[in-house]
């Protein structure tokens, strides 16, 4: 079963404000088995354009992923973020197929 992901960029306005948020997502990102990627300001823009900041969770599958996201707790923290950080999150399903040869 192909796995989900969070694949996030976000600018801080404020760290301190944003502290709070990363305070309280652990047990939130517990429950629905979210893993850590990525989560890192080290990063080169190749194409495109993105934010300083890139974080990637992975999940058990993309319903999972769903669910975390639209969740009352995470909803909750979306809410705590928001004042402080500017953020793009997409929620994308993994892919299980065969690979290159």
């Amino acid at each position: 079963m192909a796995k989900g992901y969070w694949i996030a960029h976000g600018d801080l306005i404020n760290p301190d404000g944003y502290g709070e948020y990363t305070k309280q997502n652990g047990p939130v990102f517990a429950k629905f088995g979210a893993r850590f990627v990525v989560r890192a300001d080290r990063q080169i823009q190749a194409e495109g354009s993105t934010r300083s900041r890139t974080v990637v969770l992975e999940f058990e599958d993309y319903e999972t992923a769903v669910a975390c996201y639209n969740s009352t707790e995470y909803q909750r923290l979306v809410a705590i973020r928001a004042p402080h950080a500017h953020n793009d999150l997409i929620i994308v399903e993994g892919y299980d197929g065969s690979q290159p040869a």
